[in-house]
């Protein structure tokens, strides 16, 4: 099928077909003429009228830069299955909080029938199973791309959310704060001093 043809078939404009062809997302071949023919195999097909939502979601606001490029990477899955995505939902929060509204939106929709997410951790940290199976008894699913590793910081983010959640029971708030930050402080210096061997190693 045509480019076009392709793009309007999974929902995403024209030039964000093309980017994916051009960065070898999509299978196909360029004729003489320049049209762009896509010879992607689908697998999987979904119906018309099933509902997919794509769900990003990064710990903290520094890490917003990869909330776009999850996003989009999650988007290229579905095109490459054939499946029309009608909406991107992202947000930022850690994966332990389980007050995260955008995500309790889409988990109570019950016209949402088919949840993408990049990693089970990007859905929550805890719990995913419970939620897998109480979906599956509204004949709803969860689909798990898997394609990448959790990046160490939003590990770090949880953690540190674990913690001054149990420290405020322990401490109360002001205590647990300062113990908190220095928890922080810590963490990130090992953080740096991991990616600091990592960059020696590769060198």
């Amino acid at each position: 099928m045509k480019l076009r043809t392709f793009a309007e078939r999974v929902g995403v404009r024209y030039e964000t077909a093309w980017r994916w062809f051009k960065a070898g997302k999509i299978k196909g071949r360029q004729l003489d003429t320049g049209t762009i023919i896509v010879t992607e195999d689908f697998d999987e097909p979904v119906e018309v009228d099933v509902i997919v939502v794509v769900y990003a979601r990064v710990s903290a606001n520094e890490n917003r830069p990869n909330l776009d490029t999850q996003a989009e990477r999650l988007s290229a899955y579905c095109a490459a299955k054939g499946w029309k995505v009608h909406k991107v939902v992202k947000e930022v929060g850690s994966g332990i909080n389980d007050g995260r509204k955008k995500l309790l939106a889409l988990l109570g929709d019950p016209t949402v029938k088919i949840i993408v997410v990049e990693h089970k951790d990007r859905l929550t940290r805890f719990g995913f199973k419970y939620i897998e199976t109480l979906l599956a008894m509204q004949g709803r699913r969860i689909e798990v791309v898997n394609i990448t590793e959790n990046p160490l910081e939003d590990l770090i983010a949880d953690l540190v959310s674990i913690i001054y959640s149990f420290s405020a029971r322990l401490y109360g708030q002001r205590r647990a704060k300062r113990k908190t930050e220095q928890i922080v402080k810590e963490l990130g210096l090992q953080a740096q001093t991991e990616k600091g061997g990592e960059k020696d190693a590769v060198s």
